[in-house]
């Protein structure tokens, strides 16, 4: 079966479209994958996997998403396919089109509730647009899968669809190398920390984590990744009392993140309960964390807090504030017996949340998508 991915977003630094296209390359399909190349995009090579950039002169808003559906749309026309898998509602309009037109068979991943993005409501015509387009096209979308339960019960009560949960749970780590924790001068008495951030955006606690560090000692802090308001966090990193302790890296393939994530003693997501996307979201650093096997020191997201307090693999703070990001760090750092408590139970959590469970569920999803005889 030939099947056709679409995905707006950067393919480098997507894990889930690569672990998607691998599963449906091992299930025997010959698998193609359409991202968009961004000005700063690394190099993506996914063994066994044709895959294509499309290359559009605007960085963000509407002339983006308009100019990258269109050129989507001419790639769609000009490749053969028997499935097309659309990666949010970003790509679905000229995904569902052609789909439709030609009676192939439809997948749409929902990464998060698109319309229910921080900032989305607020501007007004933009948001009226892609809630038109999604309501135009999710209810008829047969197959369908997203990242959690809350998620998936909104399309459900929404639209009447039915998604499948595929959880973003990371692949083992156990054959990478942690970098070691001296190159960034880290004493013994030290707490080291991860930040990840494919999306450092509005929203996402990266203010009040760096303010957090000026009220709390003995602690490093590693932000890798970008977004809209990495030049702004950069800034107010210089200007913190801590910017000694506060170290950036740059977008880097996750492998290569991961092996700094392994040095690190706990992780931070910090997502704020500012719109309806964040508030049901199950970020995929949570489960890099658990893949590395140190805790979480997160949010009091209710998808999140599930995960935390099912496995007890980390701290939910009352709220993302400074001063409790400041007394989490600091009892960490403090209280090595509750640390070294925390990271067993991470192991332990994985041993459950990981790739290798995960996708016989995903498999199943698609094998019973690819045995479908009929597309609608």
């Amino acid at each position: 079966m030939r099947v056709l991915i679409a995905v707006i977003s950067d393919l480098a630094t997507d894990m889930r479209v690569q672990k998607q296209a691998s599963l449906l390359a091992g299930m025997g399909c010959k698998v193609t994958v359409l991202g968009r190349r961004r000005y700063d995009s690394l190099p993506c090579d996914i063994p066994g996997i044709r895959v294509f950039r499309i290359r559009v002169p605007f960085r963000r808003g509407p002339g983006m998403y308009l100019t990258f559906n269109l050129m989507l749309l001419l790639h769609l026309l000009a490749r053969r396919f028997d499935l097309c898998v659309s990666n949010d509602l970003d790509t679905l309009v000229p995904c569902y089109v052609l789909s439709r037109l030609f009676r192939k068979k439809l997948v749409y991943d929902a990464h998060e509730y698109f319309t229910g993005q921080h900032g989305l409501a607020e501007k007004r015509m933009r948001h009226r647009l892609w809630k038109a387009a999604e309501r135009r096209t999710v209810p008829q979308v047969k197959h369908m899968i997203t990242v959690s339960n809350s998620i998936a019960e909104l399309y459900r009560s929404e639209y009447g669809s039915d998604p499948v949960v595929i959880r973003n749970v990371a692949p083992s780590v156990s054959h990478l190398i942690p970098h070691d924790r001296s190159m960034h001068s880290v004493g013994d008495d030290e707490l080291l920390v991860m930040y990840q951030g494919s999306g450092i955006n509005e929203g996402r606690g990266t203010e009040e984590m760096i303010d957090a560090m000026s009220l709390v000692e003995r602690v490093r802090l590693i932000i890798a990744g970008s977004g809209d308001i990495i030049r702004k966090i950069r800034q107010h990193a210089l200007e913190s009392p801590a910017a000694g302790r506060i170290i950036f890296l740059p977008v880097m393939p996750w492998e290569e993140m991961m092996r700094y994530t392994l040095g690190c003693d706990a992780g931070l997501t910090l997502d704020t309960d500012t719109c309806t996307n964040q508030r049901y979201s199950l970020p995929n650093k949570l489960f890099d964390y658990i893949a590395a096997g140190i805790p979480a020191i997160a949010s009091p997201l209710p998808e999140v807090s599930a995960v935390i307090g099912q496995y007890g693999c980390g701290v939910v703070l009352e709220e993302v504030s400074p001063e409790a990001i400041a007394e989490a760090l600091g009892r960490l750092r403090d209280d090595r017996l509750l640390l070294c408590a925390l990271k067993d139970k991470a192991v332990a959590a994985r041993d459950d949340l990981n790739w290798e469970k995960e996708k016989l569920k995903e498999q199943e999803f698609f094998r019973s998508v690819i045995e479908t005889k009929e597309s609608k």
